[in-house]
């Protein structure tokens, strides 16, 4: 995949700081080798702080994360999104309810699903969502990979989805939302933008669709990037997947509040 030259990496605060911290802590044990225990004590703690941040799937602490809408076009809109799809079970029954209630979405997808199931990635494009990068296998190691690994995901991610719907993607969202120090370069070498969410629903483990509907719905205001999964969904006592128990009422409370679904790219293109 060819890559951009014009999206820079600049380091953030922490991640400047963390570079000057082992400058100076290696520095120093080369000077006075008896300060090394506090050498160490130091650059343990920032590791600490980095892994934090890392865990901390909202956090801009790594490199920019865009968690809501941005200010000047929020007025009535919300974003939805759904990941770890295309799921040939699920998501043909979530197209029907967004079409049913003249919604849009963003659907962050799993590079190799997209490969398996062509036609479901080209019918979400086809009806108006938008298809963005979540990997190229959504590895449960996926913080926890260097540069070239992470580079090899995400770039066999962008040429699948490029491939099938002749679109490549503009924004990317992380495995679970957790991530390292090594991504953002990565991005920005790719032309990506990282997106996480406001709310979740925590609809891969919940199997109650009350609480997945209020984890979502509880303050929702203009601005908000909700995060459900047709793909790795729970499902109900009665073996329905959640994002489909949920969706339909979401969807009323969205359209009583005069909150529009748009996709991703509709506001932050």
């Amino acid at each position: 995949m060819a890559e951009t030259s014009d999206h820079r990496w600049v380091p953030t605060p922490l991640l400047g700081g963390s570079l000057a911290l082992h400058a100076i802590a290696f520095a120093s044990v080369i000077v006075r080798p008896r300060l090394w225990p506090w050498a160490l004590g130091a650059v343990v703690a920032n590791h600490a702080l980095l892994t934090a941040a890392g865990l901390w799937p909202r956090s801009t602490l790594l490199g920019p994360n865009v968690t809501r809408l941005p200010a000047d076009r929020r007025s009535g809109r919300v974003a939805i999104t759904v990941d770890d799809g295309p799921d040939p079970e699920v998501t043909p029954a979530v197209l029907d309810l967004l079409d049913h209630h003249h919604a849009r979405a963003t659907f962050f997808c799993i590079g190799e699903r997209v490969a398996a199931y062509p036609a479901l990635a080209r019918s979400i494009r086809a009806r108006g969502h938008a298809i963005e990068n979540h990997s190229y296998r959504h590895r449960h190691n996926f913080s926890l990979l260097g540069p070239h690994a992470l580079s090899d995901e995400i770039s066999q991610a962008q040429d699948a989805i490029a491939k099938v719907t002749g679109e490549p993607p503009t924004l990317f969202r992380a495995p679970a939302g957790l991530r390292n120090p090594f991504l953002e370069p990565v991005l920005r070498r790719c032309g990506l933008s990282l997106v996480s969410w406001t709310r979740r629903g925590f609809d891969t483990v919940s199997r109650d669709p009350a609480k997945v509907q209020a984890r979502l719905t509880n303050n929702l205001a203009a601005g908000d990037i909700l995060l459900l999964h047709d793909g790795h969904a729970a499902r109900t006592t009665d073996g329905t997947p959640i994002v489909l128990a949920v969706l339909p009422k979401l969807l009323e409370a969205l359209a009583a509040a005069g909150l529009a679904p748009v996709t991703l790219r509709q506001v932050l293109s």
